[in-house]
């Protein structure tokens, strides 16, 4: 059984329907590598600034999550440093100012606090206290 979706082509026979995927291609064709960059520079700040507690009521909601915000912190952290000669500096300072304020937020969220240069993300950015 096939998991694509199908047409009835010429004589009836089944043909794929490839229009959906074939729209989304050209969309992400015409889609900039700094714009994609900065796209996903932009989820993985938001998702961070959640698990920090950042958003309203996060701690009631049960969205605190250190961890998960170290990992996200972690990414972000990498995909910048390795970025930043690509995107050029007007982009990449607008994204290490987020990173630095998440790393910060994550200390300050932090019961044990982690040794200068050991906290989410500073093996590629350096100590941020």
């Amino acid at each position: 059984m096939s998991t694509t979706p199908e047409t009835a082509g010429a004589a009836g026979t089944p043909e794929p329907a490839h229009d959906g995927v074939d729209s989304a291609t050209r969309d992400i064709a015409d889609v900039a590598a700094v714009e994609v960059i900065t796209t996903a520079a932009v989820h993985l700040m938001s998702a961070a600034a959640v698990k920090c507690g950042l958003a309203e009521d996060a701690e009631e909601q049960g969205h605190l999550d250190l961890d998960e915000a170290r990992k996200l912190i972690n990414a972000l952290a990498a995909l910048v440093t390795a970025s930043a000669p690509d995107v050029g500096n007007q982009h990449a300072r607008s994204v290490r100012d987020g990173l630095k304020s998440l790393q910060l937020a994550f200390r300050e969220a932090s019961v044990i606090p982690d040794p200068p240069g050991e906290g989410p993300g500073e093996k590629y950015t350096g100590s941020v206290v």
